[in-house]
């Protein structure tokens, strides 16, 4: 958890399958920890193709059943068919906006990651206007397991916002930023 904080979390994200990824890690996380769900990050690059929405778009009925009987990853049915319905919308997505990544930049003010400095963790708030839009805006376009709260934690992961409290070395630190 520390290396994930350290070199991870709320670094700026620009890549599909990275966005990817958090999208199905943090849908995933719903009603569990993300240490649990950290845990398994490997198991679920194996089980979905390492990401790539055009091969997990193309899953059909034998790889969810294959994935229910996969221990490495949360098998929860739901949770699972929609991480397949995702790769789909997310290849009509890229489509439109000619990657991923410009569609959920879209979504940060000014298209950089957002600082919101606070104090403490009990200052950092669970959604944003932000977060509350791409949630309506993905739900409009069929994705699931998208609500405010999985899509603040999302913009927090991929760098959309900043959260780093007063006092971590990462909320002054410049941003590397993964492409």
């Amino acid at each position: 958890m520390i290396a994930y904080h350290d070199e991870e979390w709320g670094v700026p994200v620009h890549d599909d399958r990275t966005l990817f990824e958090f999208l199905v890690l943090e849908g995933a996380q719903a009603g569990l920890s993300w240490s649990t769900i950290l845990h398994k990050r490997e198991n679920y690059r194996a089980a979905f193709a390492q990401f790539d929405a055009a091969r997990v778009a193309r899953f059909g009925a034998r790889d969810v059943e294959r994935l229910m009987n996969d221990a490495g990853i949360v098998r929860n049915r739901l949770k699972i068919e929609s991480t397949i319905d995702n790769a789909r919308a997310i290849l009509t997505v890229s489509r439109e906006y000619g990657s991923f990544n410009h569609y959920i930049w879209s979504f940060a003010r000014g298209a950089r990651s957002r600082r919101t400095r606070p104090k403490q963790l009990r200052d950092i708030p669970s959604t944003s206007p932000e977060s509350d839009a791409l949630s309506k805006d993905l739900k409009r376009r069929g994705f699931r397991f998208v609500g405010s709260t999985i899509m603040y934690a999302f913009m927090q992961a991929t760098g959309l916002v900043d959260d780093h409290v007063a006092g971590c070395f990462r909320s002054r630190s410049s941003r590397k930023v993964v492409r």
